[in-house]
């Protein structure tokens, strides 16, 4: 006993302070280092360089530690019974390494190609197509990539090996029932995928859903999130935007046609509207100059209705400027035309 806590015993203790002492110095050093390159990033135009380095920081200061890690098992720990445990607990570390730092470069390649787009543009329909499917396919290679290094993990287990064998040859049965339980979430991740490529929707589309109208906000494998104009969210499933049908509007571009309706009696002259509106759009930014149009859509015993349409740039814009014009169109009534409202009239008898 005296014999075993000489040898193995003392050098695992001495091997342990000298590894744990060896990490603390690495630690201090690579801080510093950290610290000048952080500088010189800062005085560099743009903000990629200083976004990779947040992002490798920590999973670099990993693998330097896993690298002392490997070093030291096999220098001062090879003799030793614990041997063939301490180097596959190593081996599961480089795993989960390789897979979080492939993560990490997944995340700088996505933040690379999303600076790259012009998401404030006014007409931003390509950007917000690339846009939507980096992020689905980024979602999609992250999934990928930790089922596979979770895998990989418990192959290395021998026992895990035997009995996944042992359960393919034996309860094949209860595989065909997972696959049945599991049919509506694999599904659900399917239609993720084909709205990254198809895309009836993209990030940042107005669309009218439920009756709510509302912008993409998020899009997800299983699924997207509506953002409503009184900042509800929406959560809806992924297959629902290609199993039931909804409004797009921002499907080819972001330009929209908006009306107004003005309820008026008979005698109201629609040509004064016709004459005001010009004015009235004038030093509108919100209008974009391509339509305004005037129109009797529709009488009934009492009035006629009026439609205007107007457009704009997107959807925003034209509700604002909707509810401009349509103040000023009342006002302008009701200054000029006071008594040409819509009417109800009754018979006295």
């Amino acid at each position: 006993m005296s014999d075993y806590f000489n040898s193995d015993t003392t050098r695992i203790i001495i091997a342990s302070v000298s590894f744990l002492t060896l990490l603390v110095i690495i630690f201090f050093i690579y801080r510093y280092v950290f610290k000048i390159l952080r500088r010189k990033v800062s005085m560099a135009p743009g903000k990629l360089d200083g976004f990779i380095m947040n992002l490798f920081k920590v999973p670099a200061l990993w693998f330097i530690y896993w690298v002392l890690l490997e070093i030291f098992i096999h220098f001062f720990l090879k003799s030793l019974s614990v041997f063939s445990i301490l180097l596959h607990i190593n081996t599961i570390l480089l795993i989960f390494s390789i897979a979080w730092i492939s993560i990490q470069f997944i995340k700088a390649g996505s933040y690379y190609l999303q600076n790259k787009l012009d998401i404030g543009a006014s007409d931003n329909l390509r950007a917000r197509k690339s846009l939507t499917q980096i992020k689905v396919f980024k979602g999609i290679a992250n999934t990928l990539i930790i089922i596979i290094s979770i895998a990989i993990g418990l192959l290395t287990f021998e026992q895990v090996r035997s009995i996944g064998i042992s359960l393919l040859t034996s309860a094949g049965i209860f595989g065909i029932i997972i696959g049945f339980a599991a049919q509506k979430s694999i599904g659900m991740i399917l239609a993720g995928i084909q709205i990254a490529i198809t895309q009836p929707i993209r990030l940042d589309d107005v669309v009218i859903v439920e009756g709510e109208w509302g912008r993409i906000e998020e899009i997800t494998l299983t699924y997207v999130v509506v953002k409503i104009w009184d900042e509800r969210r929406l959560v809806m499933p992924v297959t629902w935007f290609l199993e039931k049908p909804f409004q797009n509007w921002t499907r080819s571009n972001a330009d929209i046609t908006g009306t107004i309706f003005i309820y008026v009696d008979y005698g109201f002259p629609v040509d004064s509207i016709r004459r005001a509106l010009p004015d009235m759009l004038k030093d509108n930014t919100n209008w974009d100059g391509r339509i305004v149009n005037v129109q009797v859509t529709k009488t009934s015993e009492q009035s006629k209705e009026i439609r205007i349409l107007l457009t704009s740039a997107d959807s925003s814009k034209n509700w604002d400027l909707r509810a401009d014009i349509r103040e000023k169109l009342i006002d302008f009534i009701n200054v000029n035309y006071p008594d040409t409202f819509a009417k109800i009239r009754i018979k006295t008898i």
